[in-house]
C-alpha cells in the first residue's frame, strides 16, 4: 500500500506584489506556510484571497519578490507547485462527462493514482461514483463535492480551497469539514479561503486577513 503521508514542507512568500494593468492586487506579502497546518484566509471579495492563492500555486507570475518552496523557487525551478490540489473560484470540468469520467481523464495527466482511489475519493464527499448523470446535470452542491474531490483524489502535499464550503448543505458542510481535518492529519499543508466564518473558526490553526492584496498579521485562531 502507498504511503500518503506528507513529508514536512516549508511554503515561503517573499516580500511578494503583483500588479495587473498598473493595479496592485498583491502588496509585499511574506508568508511562512509548514505541512500539518490549516491557514485560514479571510477578506471581502476583491481583497486578494484568489489571487494569492493563484500566486503561491505558480498559475499567475509575482510582479516582484519570489515564492519557494523548501527553498526551491517557484516558475523557476518549477512550473507550478508539484503535488498541488487546488479549487479556485470556477471548476472547469466537461459538461458532458460524468463524475468518475471527469476525474480519471483529470488522474490520467499524472498517472498517480488508479480507479479505485477515484472511486474513494468520490465516496469521501458523499457522492456515488456509478452516478451516470453528466457534470452538467449536478446541483450546485454537487458540482462542489466533485471539485473537492478532485482537490483531494491524489493525495496532495499542499491544498488550496477558495470557498469549499459555498452550495453546500449542511450535511454537506460538516461532511468537508472533515475531510480536511483529515488531510491535516494526514500531514499536507492546507490554505483556506472562506467567507464563512465558522468554516474559519472550525478549521484554520492560523488566520490571516487580507485587504487591498495586503496580508496582514498573522493571528492564532482560538478554537
Amino acid at each position: 500500500m502507498q504511503n500518503w503521508m506528507v513529508f514536512s514542507m516549508l511554503l515561503c512568500a517573499k516580500d511578494i506584489c503583483k500588479k495587473i494593468r498598473g493595479k496592485t492586487v498583491l502588496s509585499h506579502v511574506n508568508l511562512e506556510l509548514e505541512s500539518g497546518t490549516i491557514y485560514g484566509f479571510v477578506g471581502r471579495n476583491g481583497s486578494g484571497k484568489t489571487m494569492l492563492f493563484r500566486a503561491l500555486s505558480g498559475l499567475i507570475s509575482v510582479s516582484s519578490g519570489e515564492v519557494t518552496l523548501d527553498g526551491k523557487v517557484l516558475r523557476k525551478d518549477f512550473s507550478v507547485l508539484p503535488n498541488l490540489g487546488i479549487i479556485l473560484e470556477t471548476t472547469g470540468l466537461y459538461p458532458n462527462l460524468t463524475g468518475i469520467e471527469n476525474l480519471s481523464y483529470l488522474a490520467s495527466i499524472q498517472k498517480r493514482i488508479g480507479l479505485e482511489e477515484i472511486k474513494r475519493a468520490i465516496r469521501r464527499v458523499g457522492l456515488d461514483p456509478e452516478d451516470k448523470r453528466t457534470y452538467r446535470k449536478y446541483s450546485m452542491g454537487m458540482k462542489q463535492r466533485l471539485a473537492l474531490a478532485q482537490a483531494v483524489m491524489e493525495r496532495p502535499d499542499i491544498i488550496m480551497l477558495d470557498e469549499p464550503t459555498n452550495g453546500l448543505d449542511e450535511d454537506g458542510v460538516d461532511m468537508i469539514r472533515k475531510l480536511i481535518l483529515a488531510e491535516k492529519e494526514r500531514g499536507a499543508m492546507i490554505l483556506v479561503a472562506s467567507h464563512n466564518k465558522e468554516d474559519i473558526h472550525i478549521l484554520a490553526d492560523q488566520v490571516y486577513r487580507i485587504s487591498a492584496g495586503v496580508v496582514s498579521q498573522r493571528e492564532e485562531n482560538v478554537q
